[in-house]
């Protein structure tokens, strides 16, 4: 061996030695990138380096979360795909998502996400009013690069949106969220995709079909092709569960022509009916009574809230089932270690971790800026 290709060895094996065990600064800028999305300025990586040095990694991070891309990119990147169906992140701005990134800057306790009478807007000068039939006070802070740290203000959406408080449910009332999943259709498209996307199932993982069909709608052939097996076999273990969980939006629509959110107190909407020739023997919808058959069979694994009933009426107690059980906070610790740590957690280590993140999480108020904090200081070295 050569001197020259010695000394390039030697350099290359300095050089993995280097990023295996980074210095205080190399992993606080590793840091504020993943959490920030842009490099640190000069003086921001000084007090995070001088952070990390003193054992203090959370004050990092902290520093990290204080820069504005933090909100207007990293956050709105992760949530941005929750608010449409083909969950493409490439979509406008919305009070969904606002909704999302305003809840994290506040430290609003996250479980009140699908249940809370709450949606952020902006108090931009210029900029429309916030209207429950457009997108286009959203569309104005996009167009215009506004900084929704700073300009994002918390309103009630009994207010806005012109619904009683207790026909409020998070970002699942939200004017994007009704266009997107109360549009047409049966009105399981929202509960689907709230699922999917607060608690990480879709309907193949929680199918069980040892549950009761008797709340299942007149609309699902209890033969399909004329056999009756798959009925038995598949649809039962998707609708048994789902059925009477989703008819908590019963009042709900989305109206194409006025672009607007619709509730329609003690009225059915005439979705919940459609196609009552399938099967006549099957539920007929009267109410927006909802229960959680889930709290037995092998679904309880979502770790359900004992402390709530497990049955109500309307989206937004249905919103506060989701938002209390074990599966929900799993999901959010999940989702943020994947923005933050960019993998998933795939290792023993990295999975005792998003357990012991899921925990302070939980009983420390459900702080999505928390779940942020440890997952990047357990990142910033690797």
């Amino acid at each position: 061996m050569n001197k020259q290709f010695a000394s390039l060895v030697l350099a290359a094996a300095l050089t993995v030695s280097g990023l295996a065990h980074a210095g205080a600064r190399e992993q606080a800028r590793r840091m504020h990138d993943r959490i920030a999305g842009v490099p640190p300025s000069d003086a921001v990586l000084s007090q995070m380096e001088a952070d990390i040095a003193g054992g203090n990694p959370a004050a990092a991070a902290q520093r990290a979360m204080a820069n504005s891309s933090f909100y207007n990119i990293t956050l709105r990147n992760m949530a941005a795909p929750w608010t449409n169906r083909d969950q493409s992140r490439f979509v406008p701005l919305n009070d969904y998502t606002a909704t999302v990134i305003g809840m994290v800057r506040d430290d609003v306790d996250f479980s009140t996400l699908l249940s809370a009478d709450l949606v952020y807007v902006a108090n931009t000068s210029g900029a429309p009013a916030y209207s429950a039939a457009n997108n286009d006070h959203y569309q104005y802070l996009d167009d215009n690069k506004v900084d929704l740290q700073q300009a994002l203000q918390p309103q009630t959406q009994s207010g806005l949106l012109g619904i009683p408080v207790s026909a409020t449910a998070g970002i699942m009332t939200t004017r994007a969220a009704a266009a997107a999943f109360f549009i047409a259709g049966t009105n399981r498209a929202m509960f689907r995709f709230t699922m999917l996307n607060h608690l990480c199932h879709d309907m193949d993982t929680v199918h069980d079909t040892t549950r009761p069909p008797d709340r299942i709608r007149q609309d699902v052939s209890r033969s399909p092709g004329g056999d009756s097996r798959v009925f038995l076999n598949n649809c039962i273990g998707c609708h048994s569960g789902m059925d009477p969980l989703a008819q908590a939006f019963a009042y709900y629509n989305y109206n194409e022509t006025t672009g607007r959110l619709e509730y329609t107190a003690g009225s059915v909407q005439p979705k919940y009916l459609i196609n009552k020739d399938n099967f006549k023997d099957g539920f007929v919808t009267t109410s927006d009574k909802w229960d959680n058959y889930w709290r037995k069979g092998q679904n309880q694994l979502l770790g359900w809230d004992p402390a709530l009933p497990g049955t109500g009426t309307g989206a937004k107690s249905m919103g506060q089932e989701l938002g209390h059980s074990d599966a929900f906070a799993d999901c959010q610790v999940q989702k943020v270690f994947k923005a933050i740590c960019l993998r998933d957690p795939d290792s023993s280590a990295d999975r005792a971790k998003v357990q012991q993140i899921k925990n302070t999480f939980k009983s420390s108020g459900y702080k999505l800026k928390q779940v942020v904090a440890d997952s990047a200081t357990y990142c910033m070295g690797n």
